[in-house]
């Protein structure tokens, strides 16, 4: 007994010793590299942060909350989260750092094991060589030739079209979103649409054959499964504690879908029948591998981030055009005047011409910086090394980061910041980017440096595309919602979507009911 008793003493020593030996060590390289103490959360634990942190995403307001904390503690801070140091920055010249100029500094860090259970290893879960494949693999199908084709929307358009409303009554239209950009980014990436808006779907389609029998069911297993994501990914590397069998149940059911994709194109292999001739991710895929899983994780990231981020970014347009009744004549008539309405066409509409609609860029540029459809991410420091700014009483000196620490960034707070973007910075003005276009890393809507969405001018297209369309068929846009608020209640997942909906009326004033 006595033995047990000093071999567990030695080893609490032994633990003792190494910690304060790498402490010294520490504290002599941040001094060697010029770094000074970063401002730290006065919750030692970091209970009550947890607590706090929880409260608000239960009552829809945790992007309010987090721009509080950096109101509070610093743009750069440190905090603890249930004894889990982490750095939280809102800083350009941080997020400069590390996503560009110290690229190699940092990695995705325990997300592989947090998204595995629905993502597998994909593009946005790998780290190194696994990551740069997998980069690689995506080049081709946003090359600038399927970036500019926008024949394939067209259908969708007008199915989406065909689900508004006759009557001018009330409807919620971000649903209609979700469901155009599963169905066009399905098309896009796998040469086939889904179906969600067709009445078809939910008897003969793709869906009727697996475990979610219908858009709605799949809707709701995709978007549990995000839910549950996002809560493993705010538990850093805890994330394993938050595994329960509806989170496992609904991952399959969506993975079922891919798969039957998957299965069907791997049989067609070496059929050299190509329908329409056009490139997609999926025959790529399948001509590089034979494996369904690898095909399947490799599809399922990419399908994930075509609907949800620009089905985000189409609510936040509209949920903004339906408040502003000026900006929506003002970017009706730019359109009109270069496309004429549904009746009238002038010319086609074109990647080019779209880029051409200088007040459109400008309301998109302002719905990315209001809303990011991705406000909030994560990195783990990959060795000891430092940040250009947070450190001292100013929090413009550098500071130090051990290797293996956690770090979050959030571009919804570094967005709203005042002192990047003037008192209105919380004020949705298109006109600001007439006054000054050219923005640096304060504007990060898509992520930057070599990780910087590979999909984003395609995004930007399609989002331009639908606004367009639906612009030329109505000419009304009224909020339907009974509370009249200027800005959504967020419900914030891995992306930011409404939680309340966006209720509006869109008609047409010279249609006769």
């Amino acid at each position: 007994m006595f033995h047990v008793a000093a071999l567990l003493g030695f080893g609490a020593l032994v633990i003792v010793l190494k910690y304060i030996t790498q402490s010294i060590h520490h504290r002599k390289q941040a001094k060697a590299w010029g770094c000074k103490p970063v401002r730290r959360s006065p919750d030692i634990l970091g209970i009550s942060t947890f607590l706090n942190h929880n409260k608000a995403i239960s009552e829809k307001r945790w992007p309010e909350f987090l721009e509080h904390e950096y109101n509070l503690h610093g743009t750069t801070h440190q905090e603890t989260l249930l004894g889990q140091t982490v750095l939280a920055t809102s800083d350009p010249e941080n997020l400069k750092a590390i996503l560009s100029t110290q690229f190699k500094d940092f990695c995705v860090g325990p997300r592989y094991g947090q998204f595995y259970p629905l993502a597998g290893a994909g593009v946005f879960t790998l780290d190194g060589a696994p990551w740069s494949h997998a980069r690689a693999q995506l080049r081709p199908q946003f090359s600038r030739d399927q970036v500019t084709d926008l024949s394939i929307l067209e259908e969708h358009v007008t199915n989406f079209v065909n689900l508004v409303p006759k009557d001018r009554s009330a409807f919620d239209i971000q649903p209609l979103f979700f469901m155009f950009t599963l169905d066009a980014s399905s098309h896009f990436l796998l040469g086939e649409s889904i179906g969600c808006m067709l009445p078809s779907s939910t008897k003969t389609g793709v869906l009727s054959k697996c475990a979610v029998r219908d858009a709605k069911g799949f809707a709701h297993a995709l978007d549990g499964s995000l839910d549950y994501l996002a809560k493993r990914s705010r538990a850093h590397h805890l994330y394993w504690l938050i595994n329960p069998k509806e989170f496992r149940d609904m991952s399959k059911q969506v993975q079922e879908v891919f798969e039957y994709y998957v299965h069907a194109a791997l049989e067609a292999k070496g059929n050299s029948d190509n329908k329409d001739g056009r490139y997609t991710f999926l025959r790529g895929l399948v001509a590089d591998s034979d494996d369904p899983k690898k095909i399947r994780d490799a599809l399922m990231s990419l399908m994930v981030a075509g609907r949800d981020t620009t089905a985000s970014m189409l609510a936040s347009t509209f949920f903004y055009l339906a408040r502003y009744q000026n900006i929506w004549s003002r970017l009706r008539r730019e359109i009109i005047e270069l496309f004429g309405d549904v009746n009238f066409p002038k010319v086609e509409i074109t990647h080019a011409r779209l880029k051409d609609l200088r007040y459109l860029q400008c309301v998109l540029n302002e719905v990315l910086r209001m809303q990011p459809a991705v406000p909030f991410n994560t990195r783990t420091a990959t060795r000891d090394t430092t940040l250009p700014v947070g450190g001292g009483v100013d929090g413009r000196s550098p500071i130090y980061l051990r290797k293996g620490e956690n770090l979050t960034y959030c571009v919804y707070s570094m967005h709203r910041r005042k002192d990047l973007w003037g008192q209105d910075a919380n004020e949705f003005r298109p006109e600001r980017w007439e006054e000054n276009p050219k923005r640096g890393w304060e504007f990060l809507p898509f992520n930057g440096g070599p990780r910087v969405c590979i999909g984003q001018q395609y995004a930007i297209t399609e989002v331009g595309y639908v606004v367009v369309r639906l612009l030329q068929h109505f000419d009304t846009l009224e909020s339907a919602d009974p509370h009249p608020r200027m800005e959504p209640v967020k419900e914030c997942t891995i992306t930011l979507s409404h939680a309340l909906g966006v209720p509006v009326r869109l008609y047409s004033s010279k249609e006769i009911n």
